[in-house]
């Protein structure tokens, strides 16, 4: 037999290190990507607000574009002063917003005011008394109803719509996130 050229074990040698390195810094690589999404759910935009974050809709029509600037088309016009959008992404004087629904495109920032509001979902629900489910009702809100959010404790969120104060569980509408409180 013959002993192998010097050349296939100096590679050898290079190549054994790396192929043991490979498992650990891919899983690095996952961990740091893990890390960055983990960072973008809380983000500060360049305004330094947090992204994504709640706001509303300044006007009675608002154009929402396929881009930030006026020279990409509109794609759907709001029709609903205080409508609750979601700012994901922010660029310049622009606000990319998502809505109740998923859809998403860009407005201007003059379009939006940071007053939270919420929209009513699914179905008719009733606005309760205190924040508890066998509270008095104070009024019936219709499934599409835009209120004001006054604030949040846990699972339930005081609103004020249709000229009434009262409470929300906030499985009933949108404009709040799961964990969030505000006072």
């Amino acid at each position: 037999m013959h002993a192998p050229p010097l050349r296939a074990l100096l590679l050898l040698t290079l190549l054994l290190p790396a192929a043991w390195l490979a498992g650990p810094l891919a899983a690095q690589d996952v961990t740091n990507n893990n890390r960055q999404l983990e960072r973008q759910v809380d983000r500060p935009g360049q305004t330094g607000l947090p992204l994504p974050r709640f706001v509303s809709l300044r006007a009675s029509e608002v154009n929402l574009r396929a881009g930030p600037g006026i020279r990409y088309p509109i794609q759907w016009v709001y029709q609903r002063r205080n409508m609750p959008v979601e700012v994901i992404e922010e660029f310049e004087t622009w606000r990319r917003i998502r809505d109740w629904e998923g859809t998403d495109g860009w407005v201007h920032q003059s379009m939006i005011q940071g007053r939270r509001s919420i929209l009513v979902t699914g179905q008719e629900r009733l606005l309760l008394r205190e924040p508890e489910g066998g509270s008095a009702p104070v009024a019936k809100l219709e499934a599409g109803v835009v209120g004001e959010l006054l604030g949040c404790n846990g699972r339930w969120c005081e609103v004020a719509a249709g000229g009434f104060d009262g409470w929300l569980p906030r499985e009933a509408f949108y404009g709040t996130y799961p964990d969030e409180t505000l006072e």
